[in-house]
């Protein structure tokens, strides 16, 4: 388990933290004490593409202090190579340091088209998709990288969706499968790149996320999430946000983390290692769930992977 101070005077990168996986692990990074630049596009004066007004970079900031940490907002559109080499730098200055960097932009939702063939998908739609999802971590890890490098045991973690078994299944469209992987690969490459350095990469996945669009999408809150189980008995697995924000927050104050080098994780799997939970107590491990129940045909119920 995490404690309060086990990030204390460490220095996190989360870019990609205006909602979701993103924002609730920037949150768990501060209450484990760490300082964590936000990044992201949509601000309290500027909403990004995705069109989302309710969720900013500043807010996530917030509570990230809220939290015991000290959360510092940059509006960052991690495409613009020279926005990215600017936060670095800033960074370089305030702190000197890198200590975590996450990868967790994306934004692509409202692009994907499923159960469409690739030549039927539009094509602009598509590429779009990689840039949000792939060139985006390329840039950031390219431009944050040396700086992480500097001193031994940083860590650097990307964030998708499934990990390198599950993800043996087709994810129902080109571009997004596409996207969904390449960090996975780019965790095992980075890896590999990092072995002498003293530094550790890894791919971390959330299963069902009870994202605010996922919440928003049946028509739910997070008080009574479990009302739209009737009309998708699957959400019955889904988990919070703070789930994937806990295994993050576990994986940075793990001292062997490097035993994780390379590999993609999911953070069912991490509560099991770190003996965190989610926010109701339980350990869901969506991802085991879908492949041993909803495809494998095991008997078994969401109760029974929680």
């Amino acid at each position: 388990m995490t404690t309060e101070t086990a990030l204390q005077g460490k220095i996190a990168l989360v870019a990609g933290a205006t909602r979701g996986a993103g924002r609730a692990i920037a949150v768990q990074l501060g209450a484990a004490g760490a300082t964590v630049y936000v990044t992201g596009r949509t601000t309290r004066e500027r909403v990004s593409e995705v069109g989302r007004a309710a969720e900013t970079i500043e807010e996530t900031a917030e509570l990230v202090t809220a939290a015991g940490g000290r959360g510092i907002a940059v509006p960052t559109d991690h495409l613009d190579v020279d926005r990215v080499r600017a936060l670095v730098a800033r960074i370089d200055e305030e702190q000197g340091r890198l200590d975590v960097l996450v990868n967790d932009v994306w934004g692509g939702e409202h692009l994907v088209v499923w159960d469409t063939k690739m030549w039927d998908t539009d094509l602009d739609r598509g590429l779009r998709m990689l840039e949000l999802g792939v060139r985006s971590h390329i840039i950031t890890s390219s431009c944050a990288l040396p700086l992480l490098v500097r001193r031994p045991g940083g860590l650097v973690v990307e964030v998708t969706d499934g990990t390198a078994e599950t993800n043996r299944r087709f994810r129902e469209n080109f571009y997004y499968d596409l996207a969904k992987n390449a960090p996975i690969r780019m965790a095992f490459t980075l890896g590999e790149d990092l072995k002498d350095t003293g530094c550790t990469a890894v791919c971390v996945t959330p299963g069902y996320l009870r994202s605010e669009q996922m919440l928003e999408a049946f028509g739910v809150r997070e008080d009574n999430w479990r009302d739209a189980v009737e009309g998708q008995p699957h959400f019955a697995i889904a988990e919070s946000p703070a789930y994937v924000g806990r295994a993050v927050a576990a994986l940075a104050a793990d001292p062997d983390r490097a035993r994780w080098n390379g590999r993609s994780l999911s953070s069912g799997q991490l509560a099991k290692e770190y003996g965190f939970t989610d926010t109701d107590g339980s350990r869901p491990d969506a991802w085991a769930y879908f492949e041993e129940v909803v495809y494998g045909g095991k008997e078994g119920s969401a109760d029974d992977y929680r």
